[in-house]
């Protein structure tokens, strides 16, 4: 079998049958959930680094990208009734259906409202949906399935006003039944604004504070929601506040766009 994925940096080689003494047993049922757990983690962490690099001027690194939904896809035919290797390969495929939009001609980050949807991958997006759907038809819902439902929501729509925020909010509620962390509270918190307004959705960040001061997207989104409240002093300090904790080329170059 190959080594490495087609396509990827490395070169692709016979992988030689090597026994380790103790390796050889398949993991027991209730073993395989952990590490399972762990194995999907790791390749969604592979697959965020490439989907923006945390270091260097290079936006994005496709080889990584390439590499994460490539492990994704083998485990999805290995384990293909386990909905949260599916939901992850779902997850994976939606962002990557936008990736061509996600940066401008000049490699500035285009936010996710102002991107040209006619230029997303629409039959890409559309069997990943399919395998949303068919990780939500075994009736194990996770915190892979969740987000890869809310990304869906996001790609299927027309238009960011056309976006079924209602639906998105009850998808997050569900989320934070799995992964109840401050980030996925701050995302709920950017749609409960389009539901019920953005104060609703500065009231919700605001109690955050304490969890998530050092978070650069904490302020940024500070900054949008005090920006619609016609508040353009404190957006100010919140987007240089941001610009201060982000190393992100892409990040800080749209950061200093806005403080200009």
């Amino acid at each position: 079998m190959r080594c490495w994925p087609p396509g990827s940096s490395g070169p692709p080689t016979e992988c030689p049958t090597v026994r380790v003494p103790g390796c050889g047993r398949s993991p027991a049922a209730d073993e395989l959930s952990q590490r399972l757990a762990g194995v999907l983690a790791v390749i969604y962490l592979l697959f965020n680094e490439g989907y923006l690099c945390s270091a260097g001027d290079v936006p994005q690194r496709r080889d990584l990208t390439d590499d994460a939904e490539w492990l994704a896809a083998l485990l999805a035919r290995l384990m293909p009734a386990e909905p949260e290797v599916l939901g992850l390969l779902a997850l994976i495929r939606l962002h990557r259906a936008r990736a061509a939009t996600r940066f401008d001609a000049a490699g500035r980050l285009v936010l996710l409202r102002h991107q040209d949807r006619s230029r997303w991958d629409h039959a890409g997006i559309a069997a990943a949906a399919d395998l949303v759907v068919r990780a939500a038809q075994q009736r194990r819902p996770g915190p892979y399935q969740l987000q890869a439902a809310i990304v869906a929501c996001h790609a299927e729509a027309p238009s960011w006003d056309a976006t079924d925020w209602t639906q998105i909010l009850l998808l997050y509620d569900a989320l934070l039944c799995h992964l109840p962390s401050p980030v996925i509270r701050l995302h709920r918190a950017i749609a409960l604004g389009r539901v019920l307004g953005p104060q609703a959705a500065l009231d919700e960040t605001d109690a955050l504070a304490a969890d998530l001061d050092r978070y650069h997207l904490y302020h940024a989104t500070r900054a949008e929601l005090l920006r619609e409240l016609a508040r353009p002093a404190q957006a100010r300090q919140a987007d240089e506040r941001a610009l201060g904790l982000t190393g992100n080329p892409a990040e800080r170059a749209l950061l200093e766009q806005r403080l200009a």
